[in-house]
């Protein structure tokens, strides 16, 4: 039943009172929304206050007709969390990102590595970390391409739409990361395998 409506089919119900319908829209788009913030904020409670921001903003916004839906319903969203993100960061007076050590050590506390042995754990945590050095190296549009693509799975129509570019565009970004991480991966011999 919900499940099938379109997400402009359950803001409009949302906005006639419909209460449960803005339940299934964050259950719909709750994944990729948080992993894309919580690749910038390394800090799981603050990027969870974030994507609690960003949807509290969805409401408002959707509550005080700022939104008319044009089919992007995600990228619009994922263009408010990045906002948000960029204003968190504005405030810290810093626009890097923060690699927090403590969450690559939780790397071995995860189930998934239980049945590994430690040196394979190992290796995988330092070839996280070269890749995430990697990336941030790059400049802010691609590193940004590379992290929606590969870290929330969009696809370069969802990405050209949160960036406000041509598909054309993203793809371009995405292959000059590539290019640029692979230079720098010769450089400094960095062997990820």
């Amino acid at each position: 039943m919900k499940k099938n409506l379109s997400d402009y089919e359950l803001l409009q119900k949302f906005i006639n009172g419909e209460q449960s319908c803005f339940g299934e829209l964050i259950h719909r788009h709750k994944n990729k929304v948080y992993a894309y913030i919580a690749m910038y904020i390394r800090d799981q409670a603050l990027a969870e206050d974030i994507f609690q921001d960003t949807f509290l903003k969805v409401i408002q916004s959707v509550k005080t007709g700022k939104y008319s839906d044009n089919g992007k319903f995600l990228s619009w969203v994922m263009r408010i969390a990045h906002n948000l993100i960029i204003d968190h960061f504005r405030k810290q007076k810093q626009l890097n990102v923060l690699l927090n050590d403590d969450y690559e050590s939780d790397l071995f506390n995860t189930k998934s590595l239980a049945d590994r042995n430690v040196e394979d754990n190992m290796v995988r945590v330092q070839i996280r970390r070269d890749v995430r050095k990697l990336i941030n190296s790059l400049p802010e549009d691609q590193k940004e391409v590379v992290i929606l693509r590969h870290y929330t799975g969009l696809s370069f129509k969802e990405i050209a739409d949160i960036t406000g570019v041509s598909i054309n565009t993203a793809l371009g970004r995405m292959r000059y990361a590539l290019i640029n991480m692979r230079k720098l991966m010769q450089e400094k011999q960095i062997i990820l395998n």
